[in-house]
């Protein structure tokens, strides 16, 4: 017979492997709704007026409402029920290929396809370090996070003096920064793993870690993308 410890070793490894399982498997569905709801909205001529027209008011509605969703979500995930969240996370990934509509508009089909690809083999090797590596990346992670900041601000004064130059050392130094990011997450993803339970706090955690994911990706993608997509 299997003795007491064997039995709880495996059980713990289940749980860590269904935690990961849930939190990229959010996270693939997230990346697959937002590219369906971008490209149906790219061949929508009324979502396209209500997106662009008027001076865009429509597409800053979408943006903010993005951003407050992510802050709600954030701020409530330890109060809301597994199921709120899950629809709040699938809201936002439609909201969010809205948004990424436009990209169907300036770039070409096959511009954004090879840049998917390349984002996800990025995404994927950074995401292996991060869970492979023995250093450990908190401090890392810390100056990563400063940096996401300083691109905000650096962005925001871009839109004032639309400079190209500033434009392309913004997305290069995004594409560095979301990868650092990248390997952060999937490690504090695999700390977490260890402490998983079938419990509803991580079943909400893995759709927050999915959402983290998400968003490294897709900064990954749309910084490649405005450094070597071909525009229409």
């Amino acid at each position: 017979m299997e003795n007491y410890d064997s039995i709880s070793y495996r059980s713990a490894a289940d749980e860590k492997r269904k935690f990961l399982s849930r939190t990229y498997g959010w996270m693939t569905l997230a990346l697959i709704i937002s590219a369906a709801s971008a490209f149906l909205t790219a061949t929508s001529t009324p979502l396209l007026k209500f997106l662009f027209g008027n001076g865009a008011i429509g597409f800053w509605v979408v943006a903010i409402g993005e951003i407050a969703l992510v802050w709600w979500l954030s701020a409530s995930i330890r109060k809301i029920s597994t199921t709120a969240a899950s629809i709040a996370f699938v809201v936002y990934s439609v909201l969010n290929g809205l948004t990424l509509s436009s990209i169907f508009i300036v770039y070409t089909g096959t511009s954004i396809m090879y840049t998917f690809l390349a984002s996800a083999g990025m995404f994927g090797v950074m995401s292996l370090y991060g869970m492979r590596t023995k250093q450990n990346l908190n401090t890392a992670g810390r100056y990563l996070m400063m940096a996401v900041w300083g691109l905000i601000i650096a962005s925001i004064i871009n839109i004032l003096l639309k400079s190209n130059g500033l434009n392309w050392a913004i997305s290069l130094i995004t594409v560095v920064v979301f990868a650092g990011l990248t390997a952060y997450d999937s490690q504090k993803m695999l700390s977490a793993a260890g402490y998983a339970d079938s419990s509803e706090t991580f079943k909400k955690a893995s759709i927050i870690g999915a959402l983290e994911l998400y968003l490294d990706f897709i900064n990954i993608f749309l910084s490649l993308l405005r450094l070597f997509g071909k525009r229409n």
